[in-house]
């Protein structure tokens, strides 16, 4: 036998037809607004949820199937041939009640609900055609968007209960019907139930008691596509378009054609991942809108997805601002800008030129909608972690605007992740969205950096195990927010420190001098035991993979190059907010480099915490002590010294002189 031309329904529709005849309800959630795949006749067909339910339904001698909701009520979704639409419509006339309504309104939508199941027994008893009384109809009820018909399913109102309740008690009072005889009906079937279909988005939209409460009341998830009904769904949507377009064989050979068919419907497939059926109809749909070939699918797709056309990975300027961004010759280059970090900056760069070809994650069978490029910078602290983002984002995107950072120290509560992803329904703050979705949707090409990366809360990190992996995130309002576009940067200091069990207090395992190779192997191997063993999250550090970029202690040479920007920068400073020139002689320069560079443990930044101290602080004593300083007096400093009371005191010299410009100079 033949099995691919053998008929074949969505294995959730095989499920509730095989049960009809033990359950009386039925919650159907998850997928339940898609599009789904069946085959009849060897033909591959896509349907939506109410025709794959009503053909087995009639083939197992249904006569009808009625849909209720709370704007149209009851009425006729699909019904038999004959007079059976009109019967049925005549049985359901009346007010336009939907479930859910209070009092009066609701006990009327349950007597229509119980007149369906049981095929409104008595009112056609009641009914006599050509001397005959009327049996009772077979119906199937479809409930609707049951996943509004409460405020909070955790908290039901009284009238909720109470019509639930009802609902219970209707599938407990529920009895099979014996089945219709005629053509094309299974001799001999069973008596089934006429069933109460409910569709929801969640399990737990309704309430958890009417499905654990009862036997008779069966829940069926309606999942999300697999990767080879989106393929099937992408063969079928490029017949579709090719006919639609109007294309008939095209020159060359029928074996080119086929080869040229297979990749664009492969792409589509894989560019669709986790993507409904549906979304893949509306994004042919796109495509056709904008004059797109079936060929250019994956960028119908990212439109679809990310709702911008604009696409700066695939245009030439990235390729050229990375080679700029390595080039030493330009002021504005990552080497020069984060100094002392050779094999950092080189790692990172061959990172980015990954992202920029959409090579990440190429070694995967499917590598799916990741993100772009990941990192993990980790080492001391000062060492240019920070830095180095912002030259990847204005690298990569030429505009600060282009960077977002997130402080995880300020994460790490458990409900902290609401400030990410926005909070549940029903509680504070769910109106606003989160702040990391929010970012993304209205800029989908950022450099995020999330710094301090191991005080977040754990919670969070199960956050970030779905965006490494599937490039997306569904916020607490429902919206999937991708990540497909982006570079995320995770900072840490874990490696270099770790905590004595005896003493609790925290030692260094690394040191200044330490060779780079053997600091990049500690801190690699500590960062692995931090994720696997401290935190029990050993996938995460899976999902970043060999993206660990590790930063060395800075050396005295960079340190003397740090000392030396940073006075620049204050000689700047006054020069271009006071009109003054600060110079400073070799003996306190000399003085002052050493106090900065004594402590290599802080790098960078420690440099800077000691010039505030050391040259900043006494400086301005100087000034603000001063009656009169006039456009291009000259301060001079002579010498740098700690008093005896700890105190740092520096001679301050003010010399008259020529008004200067914004850059000043140093003696």
């Amino acid at each position: 036998m033949d099995l691919s031309k053998e008929d074949r329904l969505p294995p959730f529709v095989e499920e509730l037809i095989g049960t009809l005849g033990v359950h009386a309800q039925y919650v159907l959630h998850g997928n339940i607004r898609d599009l789904h795949l069946v085959r009849r006749r060897g033909q591959d067909e896509f349907r939506s949820l109410l025709e794959v339910l009503w053909n087995p339904l009639r083939k197992k001698g249904y006569e009808a199937l009625v849909l209720c909701d709370q704007v149209s009520g009851f009425h006729v979704a699909k019904a038999g041939e004959g007079g059976t639409q009109a019967a049925v419509a005549e049985l359901l006339q009346g007010p336009n009640e939907f479930p859910g309504q209070p009092g009066r309104q609701r006990q009327a939508v349950l007597d229509r609900m119980r007149g369906i199941t049981d095929g409104w027994a008595r009112q056609r008893d009641e009914m006599v055609r050509d001397g005959r009384r009327l049996r009772p109809l077979r119906v199937a009820l479809v409930i609707d968007h049951a996943s509004r018909l409460l405020t909070d399913p955790s908290r039901l109102t009284p009238d909720e209960r109470d019509f639930f309740l009802a609902c219970l008690k209707l599938a407990h009072e529920a009895t099979t019907l014996p089945p219709r005889t005629g053509p094309g009906v299974v001799p001999k079937a069973p008596g089934l139930f006429n069933p109460v279909i409910w569709l929801a988005e969640g399990e737990r939209d309704v309430p958890a008691w009417l499905i654990s409460g009862s036997e008779r009341i069966r829940a069926v998830a309606v999942p999300e596509p697999d990767a080879d009904e989106r393929t099937t769904m992408a063969r079928l949507l490029h017949e579709n378009y090719e006919r639609y377009a109007g294309r008939g064989t095209r020159d060359g050979s029928a074996e080119a054609d086929a080869e040229e068919t297979a990749r664009a419907v492969g792409a589509f497939a894989r560019a669709a991942t986790g993507l409904s059926l549906r979304a893949m109809e509306e994004s042919v749909k796109l495509a056709r809108s904008r004059g797109l070939p079936f060929a250019a699918m994956p960028d119908a797709v990212r439109i679809y997805r990310l709702g911008v056309e604009k696409n700066p990975w695939s245009r030439g300027e990235i390729r050229q601002r990375i080679l700029a961004g390595e080039d030493r010759r330009d002021k504005r280059s990552i080497p020069r800008r984060v100094l002392g970090q050779e094999a950092a900056v080189a790692m990172t760069l061959d990172i980015l030129k990954r992202a920029a070809l959409g090579l990440s994650g190429a070694q995967a069978t499917s590598p799916g909608h990741r993100p772009r490029g990941v990192l993990f910078f980790a080492g001391p602290t000062g060492t240019g972690k920070t830095e180095l983002a912002k030259a990847v984002a204005s690298v990569l995107f030429d505009s600060d605007q282009a960077y977002l950072r997130f402080d995880m120290s300020e994460f790490s509560a458990a409900h902290s992740a609401d400030r990410l992803v926005g909070a549940p329904p029903g509680y504070v703050g769910y109106e606003a969205g989160g702040e990391l979705t929010s970012a993304v949707r209205e800029n989908p090409f950022r450099v995020i950096l999330f710094d301090e990366i191991e005080k977040a809360d754990k919670g969070i990190l199960d956050k970030f195990l779905q965006v490494l992996e599937d490039g997306r995130l569904t916020d607490g309002q429902g919206v999937t927010t991708y990540f497909s576009e982006c570079v995320l940067i995770f900072t840490s200091n874990l490696g270099v420190q770790r905590t004595d069990p005896e003493t609790g207090e925290r030692e260094w395992i690394v040191a200044p001098g330490t060779p780079y190779k053997e600091l990049e192997t500690t801190v690699r191997d500590n960062v692995k035991k931090h994720f696997e063993q401290v935190i029990g999250r050993p996938e995460l550090m899976n999902r970043i993979g060999g993206n660990v970029v590790v930063f060395d202690f800075i050396s005295d040479d960079v340190a003397e190059q740090i000392f030396d920007l940073q006075v620049s920068n204050i000689q700047r400073q006054l020069a271009q907010t006071h009109q003054l020139v600060l110079r400073i002689e070799d003996k306190a320069r000399d003085e002052l480099l050493e106090h900065c560079t004594r402590d290599k443990w802080n790098g960078g930044r420690g440099i800077g915490m000691v010039l505030e101290t050391h040259l900043i602080n006494p400086l301005a004593r100087e000034l603000f002590a001063a009656s009169d300083l006039g456009p291009g007096t000259t301060v001079v400093v002579t010498d740098v010294h700690e008093a005896d009371s700890g105190r740092v005191e520096s001679t301050v010299v003010l010399k008259a002189g020529d008004t200067v410009g914004a850059g000043g100079r140093r003696g």
